[in-house]
């Protein structure tokens, strides 16, 4: 059985001016691509930073989790695998930026 779960951090425009960057919310899915729509629901209506309430979102950098469980001898065991996606509009500065902030809050 898979699954998938994503962390990232999303750039936005501030209410006094200037863009600024915060944690996402934490999202899970049974797809990937799944996950990616949820993720650019979210990001379209705002609801994707994590609380900071940001005047409109520009883009996000996630990094999904693909979590596969399986179970030999009555023991679960899982595996995963991790990748980074961008999604929204943002220019290499800002990927290079959303990457440098990941890295700071540990995702």
């Amino acid at each position: 059985m898979k699954r998938y779960k994503s962390t990232g951090v999303v750039l936005g425009n501030l209410w006094g001016g200037g863009i600024g960057a915060y944690p996402s919310e934490e999202l899970e899915a049974k797809t990937k691509k799944g996950l990616i729509s949820k993720a650019k629901r979210m990001l379209e209506t705002g609801g994707l930073d994590g609380g900071m309430g940001f005047d409109g979102l520009n883009s996000a950098i996630l990094m999904i989790e693909e979590i596969e469980t399986t179970t030999k001898n009555g023991k679960k065991y899982q595996r995963s695998e991790y990748e980074e996606g961008f999604i929204g509009k943002s220019s290499d500065l800002d990927k290079t930026f959303l990457k440098e902030c990941a890295i700071r809050y540990n995702l």
